[in-house]
């Protein structure tokens, strides 16, 4: 199965956002939104503005990455823009995870378990068969540009085969310092969806390298 490619917006020119998102709508397959507090991590990114603005131009599904301390604060705000993908991380949610996952499926959104490269995948095994998604951080979340971890083909394939084996559905996507000299391995450890942002953006041919991402 071709791979999903979900570009990420902080990557994207802010100038002229509406000819980046109008591009992403014939070429990409979800358009990867980050959310950052500033506290869960140390830089904030856009605020909500940002994905207002987005929403009536979207034509590919808008998936949300919260990388903040209480994300369950906006569940319902993403959800009425007309969101359908929205991860949290494990790391912010703790003993309310499942109950966020419950929270966002009332809401008719897709729930994904986000975790950085230091936490175990075992702790996302629990909610396999709960979760839709799940978001495998390939560097530490809340910084762009940074030099993709390779472990975290491994910790792919480690929760692909527990996804496997439980008869789940759930997809797997990785986010961070992915491109095309990666993508072909994260494919065959079990990745369904790679954002991809300076790869795509700073690229001399978005369209192209979103083109060869999906048929890594």
């Amino acid at each position: 199965m071709q791979l999903r490619v979900a570009p990420s917006v902080l990557s994207a020119d802010f100038l002229h956002l509406e000819k980046d998102i109008r591009m992403l709508n014939g070429n990409a397959d979800w358009i990867h939104l980050d959310v950052m507090d500033g506290t869960f991590v140390p830089n904030m990114s856009f605020g909500f503005s940002v994905i207002d603005a987005i929403a009536p131009i979207a034509e590919i599904p808008m998936d949300v990455h919260f990388m903040v301390v209480h994300p369950e604060r906006w569940f319902k705000h993403v959800a009425e823009k007309g969101v359908k993908y929205v991860s949290f991380h494990l790391e912010a949610a703790g003993r309310n995870t499942g109950k966020y996952i419950d929270e966002l499926h009332a809401l008719g959104v897709k729930a994904g378990v986000a975790i950085d490269p230091d936490i175990p995948v075992k702790r996302l095994f629990k909610y396999i068969g709960k979760a839709d998604f799940f978001l495998i951080m390939s560097v530490f979340a809340g910084f762009g540009g940074q030099k993709f971890i390779y472990e975290s083909i491994d910790r792919v394939a480690e929760l692909k085969a527990a996804i496997v084996k439980a008869g789940s559905d759930a997809l797997i996507e990785v986010d961070g310092g992915v491109g095309e000299n990666n993508a072909a391995a994260l494919r065959e450890a079990g990745a369904d969806v790679l954002v991809a942002g300076s790869s795509v953006f700073k690229s001399e041919s978005p369209e192209k390298t979103i083109k060869a991402l999906q048929n890594a």
